[in-house]
């Protein structure tokens, strides 16, 4: 398993090894021991999430869960492709306000490491896209929230443009960075 670091300190592109014949594949998508010693994140997982989109285009994000609910991220797309963000939110951190994305297809069967302090967000780039993701704490809805995911001042590159973007009602709404209120 290969665990690449981001210009985002503790984000990583983990990329699984697939062994494969005439029948398919095999891989080892997650393991405790290589995870902790490549990323130095002791984590346990407590929920898995599993997210389908129809279109091309739709856009789950920014979004992120408040201590003490904070989760950390470990996504893939098991079906299609997508463009996974993280966005550092760390108060005091050197690059906060600043982003990494990565391209996550069926195909590659790369994952993308997001810690608990960034925003994450994905875009569908191919229609019945379907995406799995671990996370480090339970959902709560007291603690969900959301930054706007085309804000200008982040610079996103998300593979789409403005109008091609299916969102939900929450994400229509949500404040800019610069309008935000950081609980972390």
């Amino acid at each position: 398993m290969e665990f690449e670091s981001t210009k985002l300190g503790g984000v990583f592109l983990v990329k699984p090894p697939r062994f494969g014949d005439d029948r398919g594949f095999f891989s080892e998508t997650f393991r405790h021991n290589l995870f902790t010693e490549k990323t130095g994140a002791n984590v346990q997982f407590v929920q898995d999430n599993f997210s389908y989109s129809k279109h091309r285009g739709t856009v789950r994000g920014l979004h992120y869960q408040a201590p003490p609910f904070a989760q950390g991220k470990l996504v893939r797309c098991s079906r299609g492709e997508i463009m996974d963000v993280a966005v550092d939110t760390r108060p005091g951190s050197s690059t906060y306000g600043q982003h990494v994305g990565a391209k996550l297809t069926a195909d590659n069967g790369h994952q993308l490491w997001v810690p608990a302090g960034f925003l994450h967000g994905f875009a569908t780039l191919t229609d019945d896209c379907e995406v799995a993701y671990k996370v480090t704490n339970y959902y709560s809805k007291e603690c969900d929230g959301n930054v706007l995911w085309n804000d200008p001042a982040l610079g996103i590159d998300w593979g789409i443009t403005d109008a091609e973007a299916v969102l939900s009602d929450k994400d229509k709404v949500a404040p800019l960075l610069a309008d935000w209120t950081n609980p972390f």
